[in-house]
């Protein structure tokens, strides 16, 4: 049996211990978003104004009216501050929507509140472009905060004579 390394006479800490999803051989799903488990860790680069992508093309729901399914493409962006939300725990947050009856527009501001409740980030969009049903495609796009100057813009165009 391999024992965890020690120091001072305490065990080693476990990186990212409090994810407990990653790396686990998850077999149970929930079933709605109220069931689900979001989990965050430590962003290392708190000092910089990075963005963070996630693409989802796959993400279903119920109509609330008629229980058929809904398809749709969901992508989240964001500026973290001092959390990063866990890939893994965000793909089942968002698949336990798959049974969850809820208007497109509800299901995108519940995705970014939820994230924002998680992450306190500098700032997030989510948005939702749902496949046509009865003729009509929906997209709908959510934020919070204001997004930062990423790249310096100049007064005057910079020309180089050669």
């Amino acid at each position: 049996m391999k024992k965890e390394p020690e120091t001072a006479g305490k065990p080693a800490k476990i990186p990212h211990g409090e994810l407990t999803l990653l790396n686990r051989n998850h077999k149970e799903y929930p079933d709605s978003p109220e069931k689900a488990k979001l989990e965050a860790f430590e962003n290392r680069y708190p000092e910089h104004d990075y963005v963070i992508e996630f693409d989802c093309p796959e993400f279903t729901s119920l109509c609330p009216v008629t229980g058929q399914p809904d398809f749709g493409h969901i992508r989240v962006r964001y500026i973290a501050d001092r959390r990063c939300v866990e890939s893994k725990s965000l793909k089942l947050y968002l698949f336990a929507f798959r049974n969850h009856a809820t208007f497109h527009e509800e299901a995108v501001n519940r995705i970014l509140t939820d994230l924002v409740r998680l992450l306190s980030p500098r700032w997030m969009r989510v948005e939702g472009v749902f496949r046509p049903r009865g003729g009509i495609a929906i997209s709908v796009a959510a934020e919070d905060g204001s997004m930062p100057e990423l790249a310096p813009k100049t007064e005057k165009p910079i020309s180089i004579n050669i």
